[in-house]
């Protein structure tokens, strides 16, 4: 093993859109954990998603690679285990890598290069949850109901969930500094909030006030205004301009932004374990998301879409030994982390790669030897909504989208930030317009990317539907609990942290 290199700690949350935090402009939410890190650390202003939906971005996250190349297609599609991850290479440089939360890892192999979960996972490893492709079988998802049924509870499943996930992250981090050996570490800790339904606690529901929670900023449009692709997710929810009330709009939006208070109290207490146990200067954190959520805004909620508020995430690195505080405008997507992580955790000197990746590493831009790469954003859509596969390109302030069936989309989101003034009928933007197509032409071929859809559906339609039958194999993660990991059976054990590693014993 080379040099130690820095610990890792990444905290991401599902639904956590960039533009619902403090930290890119939204005063609203009340996170001052996340806040800190922003204030503290780099800010990717123009961070995005690979794929507006679960399973397929965190295996782009993980993989460096779209999720169109390893054939991650929807929520039920499998993650394959021959597909290097982040968590592989970093082994092999000598860290210890563990999972606190949320993956949604599909197929038998739930650990993807992690040394251990200290979890079960929330969602399903089978393939109970592939989506309809045919527009005609569409179920109603994103639902409304969600929507209206937001409001106080005493618990949650999500809020269960997420306290167990710190719980585990927290005595880890603890037992990382008890470690003899000085192992570097990585551990991703993953929250399933702010998932709708937006239901939270009446403490959290009372840190705000109704009359503090604006409308969106676009409510649902004219019909005239709908692309094609937004009208099969309104027909989805079977939205109208009646469907939902100002004042249940107002109350989801309460809702998640209390659940976003939430997230960032657990947050908080996994970064004062981090500063208690003596880690926090040899520690990237890292905060992200999945993917963001609409919260309403053209009517829209959820997910799967590539309007901004479904595709911005947060990134964030906090390391203020090795980052000053600063703020990046450049380009930049979830299969950039792999790249990244190791170009930190080598000095520099990352290991070769066994396939390419789609990302490249944000060090550069973190530390301002680079302002502007020039680099595009690429994403991809295959689930729910899809008559066929779309793809999306982000270069500078343009964003083109495409799909085999349905119309093109540009928009600069310079001049139209919220995305209502498309630019590829305007004669002016043809050039621009055949440019960004021959570049999806070259990126992806469109009619084979549908057909291997398509057969993979068809593959797993049969694998589940025989499970259904009985004797279904279990690939859900079990958590090894065995107790001589936790208990002191020597006196030679470094059962507590000294002084000198931290203030607490």
């Amino acid at each position: 093993m080379q040099d130690k290199g820095p610990n890792f700690l990444i905290l991401m949350a599902d639904f956590m859109g960039a533009l619902s935090l403090p930290a890119y402009g939204n005063r609203i939410a009340k996170t001052p954990h996340l806040d800190r890190l922003g204030e503290e650390g780099v800010v990717f202003e123009n961070a995005y998603c690979n794929f507006p939906l679960c399973a397929p971005s965190r295996a782009s996250l993980m993989s460096g690679v779209l999720p169109s190349e390893i054939g991650v297609f929807d929520n039920g599609a499998e993650f394959a285990a021959s597909v290097p991850t982040f968590a592989h290479y970093l082994r092999r440089l000598g860290y210890r890598c563990e999972l606190s939360g949320k993956m949604h890892f599909v197929g038998p192999d739930q650990l993807h290069g992690f040394d251990e979960r200290l979890t079960c996972d929330l969602v399903p490893a089978d393939f109970g949850w592939m989506p309809p492709w045919r527009e005609s079988d569409l179920v109603e998802w994103p639902s409304l109901e969600p929507i209206r049924e937001a409001g106080v509870v005493t618990r949650t499943l999500g809020i269960d969930f997420d306290e167990e996930v710190t719980q585990r992250a927290v005595r880890r981090i603890y037992d990382f500094a008890r470690d003899p050996d000085q192992q570097p570490f990585l551990l991703t800790v993953s929250y399933i909030e702010p998932h709708e339904p937006y239901r939270t606690t009446q403490e959290r529901w009372d840190r705000y006030r109704d009359d503090e929670i604006p409308l969106p900023s676009v409510l649902l449009p004219d019909e005239s205004q709908w692309d094609a692709h937004s009208r099969r997710l309104y027909d989805a929810m079977g939205l109208k301009a009646d469907s939902l009330t100002e004042e249940q709009i107002i109350r989801a939006r309460h809702g998640y932004y209390s659940m976003l208070s939430f997230v960032d109290d657990k947050i908080g207490e996994v970064l004062s374990a981090l500063e208690a146990a003596g880690l926090a200067d040899d520690t990237v954190v890292i905060v992200t998301a999945d993917h963001g959520s609409m919260m309403g805004e053209r009517g829209l909620w959820g997910i799967l879409n590539f309007f901004e508020w479904s595709m911005r995430v947060p990134f964030i690195m906090h390391a203020p030994e090795r980052f000053a505080p600063r703020r990046v405008d450049a380009n930049v997507s979830l299969v950039d982390l792999l790249p990244t992580l190791l170009d930190l955790a080598s000095g520099g000197q990352p290991p070769e790669l066994a396939t390419p990746v789609d990302g490249k590493s944000l060090v550069p831009l973190a530390d301002g030897t680079e302002t502007d790469r020039g680099d595009a954003v690429y994403a991809e859509l295959s689930a729910e909504g899809s008559r066929s596969p779309c793809a999306m390109i982000k270069r500078g302030t343009h964003k083109f989208i495409h799909s085999l069936s349905d119309p093109p989309l540009l928009f600069d989101l310079a001049s139209d930030p919220e995305e209502l003034v498309n630019l590829a009928t305007d004669p002016e933007y043809a050039s621009l317009l055949r440019a960004f197509e021959e570049e999806a032409a070259r990126k992806w071929d469109m009619a084979h990317w549908q057909k291997e859809v398509e057969k993979s559906r068809k593959r797993r339609i049969l694998v589940y539907e025989t499970y259904e039958q009985g004797n279904a194999p279990v690939w859900d993660y079990a958590i090894n609990n065995d107790p001589w990991r936790f208990y002191q059976r020597s006196f030679k054990e470094p059962w507590q942290l000294t002084e000198e590693k931290a203030t607490l014993k």
